[in-house]
């Protein structure tokens, strides 16, 4: 199979969607790799690392796109590369269909088949493509929450330790799965008095199990969540339900009650943020003011830390990847189910529930597709 990588596009994204590794991986498999001149510079990988992998080195995207059996990338095709994609094209990458009409729209329109890296699943339950990701953008959200928490950045100039004699800051974290529990431990590290909400009587007990005093958690009632938000310095959205849009758990009305200046990390705004004041922001102009509470709701954070991101989305994403260029996609999927997970979108069919629930749009059984 011929694999494509091309740079990425969105801004301020710095990563890539193959490394120099998992592209000497495929060739060892008896695949053809090409990556677009320049696409791994962003998390420091030239263009020689790929050469010496193996790979060769194409000009431009385009190029990439019309030769391609499989294009692999990190987020989800802009409107340019739908454009470039075709029938029977195989794509493998973030895609967050729940909140963009416009992109599903597109990759329905173009034939192909589009697997997303956050709805495979493993045999416990888990989102192992979106979990590498999850474990960065949690421990990037109280280092970007405390910034935007500095007075010059509109923020209520509060220390996030706190110093002997002033009191640290306060952190409500709303949903203790993996970004919630890397924000907390990492926010708690850094001085602050940290509370997690969750609505799962088991997760509380095995953070409260596995970390004790380092944080506190509560159930996440909606008494219990408008209070702690209420008393909060800094609110971190980390909910997710797998493929669909986040829920919105925070109301415009909520920022109110809210200390003037305090900060809102919105890690749920690549499904549309848990915020109903949430909107997506870039790396370039990430925070902005809604009735004096600052919103921090950047769509690619781990793009910040791109070559971290890089290296750990590889070591995710490469035996999923071999799987389906050693054997297709449909072959793949037949033979892991979990892969199959991922198939959100198949020759002109909606395959995700989820998704079609979200935009009101007609869906087929992947399980069906595969086995026909």
């Amino acid at each position: 199979m011929k694999i494509g990588c091309p740079k990425e596009i969105k801004p301020q994204e710095f990563r890539v969607g193959m490394t120099p590794n998992a592209a000497r991986e495929a060739i060892a498999h008896g695949h053809e790799v090409i990556i677009e001149t320049n696409a791994g510079s962003g998390s420091g990988f030239d263009d020689a690392a790929y050469t010496d992998a193996g790979a060769q080195i194409i000009a431009t995207a385009a190029e990439v796109f019309a030769t391609a059996d499989m294009i692999v990338k990190v987020k989800e095709p802009q409107a340019g590369e739908r454009k470039m994609l075709r029938e029977g094209q195989l794509l493998f990458t973030y895609l967050h269909l729940a909140p963009d009409p416009d992109q599903t729209h597109d990759l329905l329109a173009s034939g192909c088949t589009a697997i997303a890296y956050e709805t495979v699943t493993d045999r416990n339950g888990g989102l192992p493509l979106l979990a590498p990701m999850s474990e960065v953008a949690g421990r990037l959200a109280p280092q970007v929450g405390a910034w935007t928490l500095q007075k010059a950045n509109g923020g209520r100039g509060v220390l996030m330790g706190g110093v002997p004699g002033v009191s640290p800051a306060k952190v409500a974290v709303i949903g203790g799965g993996v970004v919630g529990t890397h924000a907390a431990r990492v926010a708690a590290g850094m001085g602050a008095d940290v509370t997690v909400l969750d609505r799962s009587l088991p997760r509380m007990r095995y953070l409260d199990d596995v970390f004790g005093s380092v944080f506190k958690t509560s159930y996440a009632s909606a008494g219990n969540t408008a209070e702690l938000v209420a008393e909060a310095d800094m609110v971190i959205g980390a909910v997710l339900i797998p493929g669909a849009a986040a829920p919105k758990l925070v109301t415009r009305d909520q920022l109110s009650t809210m200390k003037p200046g305090a900060a809102i990390v919105d890690v749920a705004i690549d499904q549309g943020g848990c915020f109903e004041t949430s909107h997506a922001t870039t790396h370039q102009d990430p925070i902005y003011d809604v009735d004096g509470i600052m919103h921090y709701c950047v769509a690619n954070m781990p793009g910040a830390v791109a070559r971290t991101s890089t290296i750990a989305l590889g070591n995710a994403t490469m035996p999923f990847l071999l799987a389906l260029a050693d054997k297709g996609w449909k072959k793949a999927c037949q033979d892991d189910p979990h892969l199959l997970a991922g198939l959100n979108v198949h020759a002109g069919q909606l395959t995700y529930k989820a998704v079609g629930v979200a935009l009101g749009l007609d869906t087929v059984s992947a399980e069906a597709l595969v086995n026909a």
